[in-house]
């Protein structure tokens, strides 16, 4: 089955509220209810701020950094971003794709390509946000230790904050912290692990450890606070039952 998505709000542009609008992959998407449980971290952002900030997710599975461009993604973001928006820019899953030539991108092409996003948000009178990839659900199978994922692309990115002042959420290192607090055996309920015939969309079960469930079960708190307080915003109060989130932005 192909995965579906809901199309970004066109409320984004009707209001004077600053909109954050989000460019990444099928782990930042936001999923059809078709679909439940599974779910991008994306989809939830708007539980941890107030209603003073708009969002709206451009996030589409199966999609790099070059593909996101080259299908006219990032025009359609630039088409409508404006003065005092913000935009969240997550790639590296497909990116590190060899064996999807399409997709595929050598680190000095993900380097150029994030560029592009970031010079055209700055064209555009917003501000860039660079996000590294969240981690995927790998670990050491003798010590349990989670493993980062994809660092020559987080390296690639940390390097294009530093070279153009970009402000850069770690969230690799953040969710690889958390799932080591998580441990192996808990991370399952974070990842889309699903029994067989619980949920519609997976009636022969999941064990994917790179998407997430939307809704888990315990006392799961979402990851540490970056940096953007320019964001001026505020959270949320949230139940001891929240989302695999990071929370992007200060009290």
């Amino acid at each position: 089955m192909k995965r579906t998505f809901l199309a970004p709000s066109t409320q984004a542009q009707s209001t004077n509220k600053p909109t954050v609008y989000l460019a990444g992959d099928s782990t930042m998407q936001t999923f059809d209810e078709s679909w439940k449980p599974e779910a991008g971290w994306g989809q939830m952002i708007d539980l941890f701020f107030t209603k003073d900030v708009r969002f709206a997710n451009h996030a589409i599975g199966g999609r790099s950094s070059k593909t996101f461009i080259t299908e006219g993604r990032l025009d359609q973001i630039l088409h409508e971003i404006r003065q005092g928006d913000y935009m969240l820019i997550q790639f590296g899953h497909n990116d590190a794709t060899i064996s999807v030539p399409a997709r595929y991108t050598t680190i000095p092409e993900y380097k150029d390509y994030l560029k592009q996003y970031v010079n055209g948000a700055r064209q555009h009178g917003a501000e860039p946000i660079l996000v590294t990839p969240v981690g995927r659900r790998i670990f050491d199978e003798e010590t349990g230790a989670f493993k980062l994922s994809f660092p020559e692309y987080v390296q690639g990115m940390k390097e294009i904050a530093v070279e153009l002042n970009v402000k850069l959420v770690d969230l690799n290192a953040r969710s690889t912290a958390y799932y080591n607090e998580m441990g192996v055996e808990g991370t399952k309920a974070i990842f889309l692990h699903t029994a067989p015939g619980a949920y519609t969309a997976f009636p022969n079960g999941s064990a994917d450890d790179t998407h997430f469930q939307s809704m888990v079960q315990g006392k799961l708190h979402g990851l540490s606070r970056s940096k953007l307080s320019s964001l001026s915003c505020r959270f949320r109060n949230l139940s001891s039952t929240t989302l695999p989130m990071i929370k992007l932005c200060n009290k």
